[in-house]
Parts: C-alpha cells; structure tokens; sequence
C-alpha cells in the first residue's frame, strides 16, 4: 500500500457519514458524485438499483431478461469497485418501459419493494438519502418515478417501528436526516436552478492521482452492455440539489451532520486516536506506526464486541483497519484452486500464497476453508514467498452455484427471494473462502480469503475467475423455445456436458401430449470431465400436437438430473454461470415459410438470422466484404439487424448499394435503431427522409389496428389477423418512425392505454421495384420466445413481392 493510499484509507476510518442514492436502473446512478463523495468527502456511499436491468437491450451479446441482468449486476458491481461506493438491489424485476408509475406498481409488489428499501436503510443507515429522480415524472421512465415515490416513503417507513417489524430481528430502526432530489441537465430536460444546492465535484484527489471526472467517467464506463463509455472531465463541475423531506440542507449535503466518531458520545476518544495517528503519519510518513494502527484496531475490535448504536460502523472499520495493517506491513495473501468448477463432494485443490515485503514480524498460524481447520506455523520472512497446498473435500450438500435470486423463476415484476437478508445483496457471497489467522505483536487477527480460480492466459496473462460448483452432469438443449411451422421432424441435439470421469447414465425424454421423439431414451458413457456429447433427438408434431414442454432428463443408478448450463463471458466482468431447469417449450401453428434467399447484417444482441436459419431458411450473413463488393441481387431480402446503423460505423458507406439492391427490386427491411448518444443519428437509411423517434408501445396486450388490410403483407404467403398479436412478450414496438415522407406507407397503429395512436412501428415505401420497411416491431425480443404471430409477420416482410 503507498503512502498516499494508506492516508486515504485512515481518513476513511475516521469517518462515520453514509450517502444512499437510489434509483431505478444500471446506469441511472450519478458515478460523478459517488465518486466524489466516497473518495473526496470519505463518506460510505452507497448506490441502491432498484432492478438489475433485466428488461433492456443489449449492445454487446445475445443475453436478455435475467441474463442480461446477471451482466448489468456485474457491470453494476465492477462500475463501484473504481468509484469506491457499495451496491445494492432490490427484488424488482425490470420488465421493461413503463411510462408512468402507476403501470409499475402493477407489476411490482410495492410493498415488497418498499420493504427492501427500508431493509437497506436500516442495516447502511444513510444520513442522505439523494434521489436520481422526482416523484413529478420529470425522469420519464415510469420505473424513474416509482423510484423517487417509493423512496420517498422509505424515507419516514424505515424510522417506524410498525412497518416491516420482522426486520427488527437482524436490524434496527434508522431515520435519515434529509432526503433530496439530484436534479439534472440531459435528454432536453433541465431541472437544475441557481437557487437550489449546489456543490463542485469535479476537483483533483492527490491520493488516487485522478480528478474526480476521470474516476466518474471510468466507473460509468462499465456499463458496457449499454454503450456507456465515457469521456474523462477535468475542472468544475457542478450538482444541484432539491431539498424533499427532513431538515433542510444550505451549504452542504452534509449540513448538521457530525460525520465523525464524535457523533457517538463513547467514542470521542476513538476520534481523538484516529486524529493522532493521522497527524503523526502526516508529519513523518517514515514513522513507524504499527504500533497505533494495532492499538486502533484493538480499541475497535473491543467497542465493536459490546452493544452500541455504533456497532455496525464498528464492525466496518475493524475490517478495514485488519486491511490497513496488512497494506502497511506490505503482506500479500492469496487463495486460489486451478479449477474453475467441482461438483460437490469432489477434492479440491487449494493454493495459498503468502509474501511479507515489510520488516513487521508475522506469522500465520491457522487456516480454515469451509468446515476444515488447519493449525500452522508458517513465519513471513522478508520479501520471501511462501506456498502451501491444502486438499478441501467440497461437502456433498454444498449447493450449486446459481444467483440466489434466479434460484425460483421470477414472476413477471418481482424476483422470488424469501431471505431479507439476501434480498437486496449484489451477488452471492463467495462459494468457497479460506479464514486466515495472523499472529503480529503477540496478537492474532483474521481475514476472509475467496478461494478463486487463477490461470494464465498466453495473450491476457493472469487471470481469476470465480470458482463455482456445478452438477456432475448438465443437459444444454439447443433451443429455450421452439416453433414448428409444419409437420417436418425437427432434429434437436441435445449437448451433455460431464463435470466429473467416467459418467453413465441414461437419458429420458419427456414431451407433451401429440409430440412424438426419437430416441425418447438411450443410455450414454463421458469418459472424461469436460467432455461434451452430443445426442441427436428427432421430434415430430402430430396434426392436433399441443403446445407444451420437452424435458430431457438424466437418471443414474439413484438420482436423476435436468438443468441446463449458461455461461456468461466477458472481459470486464467475472464469469458467470446460470443453472435453470432443462426444458424446451414447443409450439406448432401451421404457416408458409417463404423459400427466398436473405441477406442479414447483424446488429447488437441479435439472434434473429439463427433463429430464421432454423426455419428452414437460405440466410446469408453480410460481412463488408461482400456489402462492399458481392452481388447483393443474388438475394431477394437484405434485413439489417437490430441498432445495425447505431453499432456499425460503416454500414453508412454501403448505402448507394443499398438502395440500388431496392430499386432494381430487393427488399431492405431496418429494424430499430435508436436515436441515442450510441452511433451516428444524421444517417440516411431508406429511399425517402424519415425519422427515428423516442415513442414505444410497452403494453404488449395493446390491440392493433391494419392500416391497409389490402397490402401484401398481411396476405401473403400467411393471412395476418389480429389474434397474431396474441401471445406477444415485453412490448409491440419500440423508436417508432416520426416525420416520414409522403412515399411512406404506415402499415400499423397502436397505443399504451390512455395514449394517442402511433403509426410509427411499420412503415413501407415502394422504390424502383423493391420496398424499404423500417420496424420498430421487437421482433427480437418476440422469435426467442417463439411467437407465432410474429413470426408470420416477419414471413410476409420477407417475402414482400417487387413492383412492375
């Protein structure tokens, strides 16, 4: 730890003020002032999101709903690591736009979501709670404004001793002194005025070496999943505050707040110690100062053991004290096993590591991991690495390794927790961790190790990942969802994956009632753990087949397995892994399949081609060597995936081909594109000018009105009705078209109750002899779900015919 470093970490531990900012998404918190409060001012700051964004899109991967979730979680998690502040959630599921909050709340349990407000208030005990958002709808998003009612009434609910009373078991009642509204400048809408607080954040911090700005910028650029990376701002900038409930601030967020021990009468002395040892390291940073640090640790460590309205503080800075002294000694410890995954019961190997570049004289002398003790004596010489390799035998009820609030299915606005105290953590805790007992002047102390997986990679180089347990067997079918548009058998390969040697075991699959399968079952041997196999599985729909589930299972001698694998991985977060149950929903809705070739340009997070090719499709993916210099009229349709011009610069340069492939009779279906800080908005995409606006329909129930029941599109080849918007997921549409030309056509109308109608989510224009269509239909969110309407609608834009 350097020197500047171990100063900022001793002007934390004097610091007793809490900051909880809350809002609704990943990405809806001020990393500016987080990072301004948590490092300049030295107050815990906490952001609570109240979702884990589930319900948005996804710029970089395939991944929605929980699973984007599990990755904005992480992006969440990575974005506080470098600002310093601490996460929180709530058990909201974000299931997508809402446009005011009455809508929210009929998804979300309030009285859920409130509870979890007040949990985290309670146990983090904020002085300020600030939120992003006002309860006047000025945020937009009906999730902004629920966020801002709902804390409002945490605000008074958490000082009560009524409301939620089963959380006095584990906590106390807390009343914060204010609560407040960062107002805001951005989308056009500036809520900020002179009159109100107002505070610089933007200065230098000496101790991090960063200003502010770059600190804030750095943070929001984790949010990647988004397209949030940001530029990094040096110099003044300012926020401004609107005072809410409680007593009203003037100067400062901070105003009448002793954020200091002396806050607590006990603890004056506390304060005067931290003072002093701060004083003296200022004044000769050469001293020796182990001595203080150990006596400020004992000292915590005693007041922490009695009962005291200071105790959680206590507990949080005797841990980061025990960080401190190790920082100073210069002690290096580590955990960590080659192996990413086990299955319960299985020996794992743990390497443990240990360095003193101080001259302190430390020794270790016990390490526990799980339930295992081992009494050690293992003295840290100076600068000299030491090793030692312990075997952990993974208990055989050592559960899988999963998010905890993935364990039950989510309904559709809340996820399923039972737990309070699990309730609003960020992640699970560590699945395995090693306790590490230090002796140092003639005491002991212990820190929490996670046992991580560590690897070298040949261009990343070192590598940790989280270490997770996993079932010895897992069943990944191919699809969550099928569709059958005729009565073809269909061949699903059923990939088995191994985590232990020598699996046997015999397959079964369960189907609904109409639905034939072969083999429905057959026994198998894995030889090795990793090893994949592939078992090829044929259904067939008989004529009158209904909908339902095909469940593969695995059964051995005495057990039987059924869930599925789902590995997330990227760079900038941690591995993670998601364990569901094995099934595949099947449909059958007899349709025509146009036998056609297409030409798809991905977009972000776009599975559509796959799912096309699936069907039975010719598809063909458009790489820039063939948009630059292929014969783009080989192919009747060329689609362009979803944000296709938001994520690729160049596809602009390809747009006089584009338009000659429509004029001599292709069909170019875009699919939305968002008018957003994400790729250029001054581009031309069809024929005629048209614009892309901010306008959505969320209810996915809203009916729908055929502005030209005559066109092709919805007669050929299927007959389009309205009970082909039955069954639709999330929403209809989203950035509809706006001032379109007069050559544009609306095809469709639509509307969230209570609102005007929008004609804005299908637009067609005939050019030369092909047709341009631009869709804000959410075609992709609907095919993975196998709809069968829009499926057939996205059939009939395929296969629209050329003009004479």
């Amino acid at each position: 730890m350097s020197q500047p470093e171990l100063l900022w970490e001793l002007q934390y531990t004097g610091n007793t003020g809490a900051v909880l900012y809350i809002a609704a998404h990943p990405d809806d918190e001020n990393t500016r002032l987080i990072s301004y409060l948590a490092n300049e001012r030295h107050i815990r700051t906490a952001y609570m999101s109240l979702t884990r964004g589930d319900g948005g899109q996804n710029l970089i991967g395939n991944e929605k709903g929980p699973m984007l979730g599990m990755v904005r979680t992480q992006e969440l998690i990575a974005a506080r690591k470098i600002d310093h502040g601490t996460q929180y959630f709530s058990r909201a599921y974000d299931f997508g736009y809402s446009k005011n909050p009455e809508e929210t709340f009929r998804f979300w349990n309030k009285d859920s979501v409130l509870a979890d407000i007040v949990w985290v208030i309670r146990i983090f005990q904020p002085d300020v709670i600030i939120c992003r958002f006002p309860t006047t709808g000025e945020g937009g998003h009906g999730h902004h404004t629920a966020s801002a009612i709902l804390a409002e009434e945490a605000f008074t609910a958490a000082a009560d001793p009524q409301k939620f009373p089963w959380q006095l078991q584990h906590t106390t009642t807390w009343q914060a002194k204010r609560i407040v509204w960062n107002t805001f400048n951005f989308g056009g809408n500036n809520t900020t005025s002179e009159d109100q607080l107002k505070i610089d954040v933007g200065g230098y911090n000496p101790h991090l070496g960063k200003y502010n700005g770059e600190i804030a910028a750095e943070s929001r650029s984790m949010h990647k999943s988004q397209g949030f990376g940001s530029e990094k701002n040096r110099g003044s900038q300012m926020e401004y505050f609107k005072h809410i409930k409680g007593e009203k601030a003037i100067t400062d967020l901070m105003d009448g707040i002793d954020v200091t021990w002396a806050r607590y009468p006990h603890l004056k002395s506390l304060k005067k110690e931290i003072d002093a040892l701060i004083a003296s390291y200022q004044n000769n940073p050469n001293k020796d100062i182990l001595p203080q640090l150990w006596q400020l640790y004992q000292h915590t460590q005693k007041e922490a053991d009695k009962p005291s309205p200071a105790k959680a503080w206590l507990k949080l800075h005797t841990h980061r004290i025990k960080r401190v002294i190790l920082g100073y000694c210069h002690v290096w410890a580590d955990a960590t096993t080659p192996t990413r995954t086990a299955v319960a019961g299985s020996s794992l190997k743990v390497n443990y590591s240990f360095i003193n570049s101080g001259k302190a004289p430390i020794t270790i002398v016990k390490i526990q991991t799980g339930t295992a003790d081992s009494m050690v004596h293992i003295p840290l010489s100076e600068n000299k690495m030491n090793h030692l390799v312990h075997h952990y035998q993974l208990p055989m009820h050592t559960p899988s390794t999963t998010p905890y609030w993935l364990q039950q299915p989510p309904r559709k606005g809340m996820f399923q927790v039972n737990d309070e105290v699990l309730n609003t953590k960020p992640f699970n805790d560590p699945t395995l961790s090693s306790r590490i007992t230090f002796s140092l002047l003639n005491d002991t102390f212990s820190i929490e190790l996670p046992v991580r997986n560590k690897s070298v990679d040949p261009v990343k180089g070192e590598i940790y990942q989280p270490f997770s347990v996993v079932p010895p067997i897992v069943i990944n079918p191919p699809f969550t969802s099928y569709l059958f548009t005729d009565k073809r058998a269909k061949v699903f390969p059923i990939t088995l994956l191994a985590n232990v040697d020598s699996f046997s075991g015999q397959i079964f699959i369960e189907a609904p009632k109409g639905w034939a399968v072969n083999p429905s079952k057959q026994s198998f041997t894995i030889a090795k753990k990793g090893e994949l196999l592939v078992l090829p599985v044929t259904v067939i729909p008989a004529e009158a087949a209904s909908d339902g589930v095909l469940r593969p299972i695995v059964k051995t001698q005495d057990k039987q397995y059924n869930q599925s694998l789902t590995t997330i991985d990227y760079d900038h977060i941690p591995i993670q892994q998601l364990l569901v149950p094995s099934e595949v929903q099947l449909k059958y809705e007899k349709m025509i399949v146009p036998s056609i070739k297409l030409g798809y340009i991905p977009g972000a997070g776009d599975e559509v081609a796959a799912l096309l090719k699936e069907m039975h499709m010719d598809v063909t993916i458009l790489t820039d060597e063939i948009l630059a210099t292929g014969n783009l009229h080989a192919y009747h349709t060329i689609v362009t995936g979803v944000r296709a011009y938001n994520t690729h610069d160049k596809l602009q340069r390809y747009y006089a081909r584009l338009m000659d492939f429509v004029k001599q009779g292709g069909n170019l279906i875009v699919q939305y594109n968002t008018n957003s800080r994400v790729g250029p908005l001054n581009i031309q995409m069809g024929p005629y000018p048209f614009s892309i606006s901010r306008e959505r329909v969320t209810d996915e129930q809203a009916p729908v009105t055929f502005l030209a029941p005559e066109h092709p599109l919805f007669n050929k080849p299927n007959v389009i009705t309205e009970k082909d918007f039955e069954g639709w997921v999330q929403e209809r549409g989203i950035y509809f078209a706006t001032d379109w030309d007069k050559h544009y056509r609306p095809m469709l109308r639509m509307n969230d109750p209570g609102e005007k109608p929008q004609d804005g989510a299908l637009i067609v224009a005939p050019y030369g002899k092909g047709n341009f269509v631009y869709t804000g239909l959410v075609f992709f969110r609907e095919l993975p779900h196998g709809v069968p309407g829009a499926y057939k609608l996205l059939f009939n834009l395929l296969a629209l015919p050329q003009h004479p």
